[in-house]
């Protein structure tokens, strides 16, 4: 699957527009990444714990987004983009959306 942030694909002809598909995950840190990034917050500096489930969540909203776009006979995505939105303050949960356009591609010939 490609996958690219730009609207168009070098060196492809878009065949086909399939529409929007989107990954979303909604994460909260686990009890000792909570535990470790108040600690952390205390002191100052990064807080490795928060990066790395932000960054599990981002993965995680990706491979849903290519897995909706090869449900629906896409075999690129466009325009792909992350928005990430706090949903439960209280929790510290966190929506991570990952979206784009699936479309259709082919080689130029």
């Amino acid at each position: 699957m490609i996958v690219t942030t730009t609207f168009t694909l070098e060196g492809y002809h878009i065949r086909e527009y399939r529409g929007l598909v989107r990954g979303i995950i909604v994460r909260a840190p686990t009890i000792s990444q909570g535990f470790l990034g108040g600690l952390k917050s205390i002191i100052g500096g990064q807080i490795g714990a928060y990066t790395e489930m932000c960054e599990q969540a981002r993965q995680q909203a990706f491979d849903l987004l290519v897995q909706h776009a090869r449900e629906i006979g896409a075999n690129a995505i466009l325009g792909m983009r992350y928005d990430a939105a706090e949903v439960a303050a209280q929790h510290s949960a966190t929506e991570v959306l990952c979206y784009g356009t699936a479309v259709v591609v082919e080689p130029l010939a």
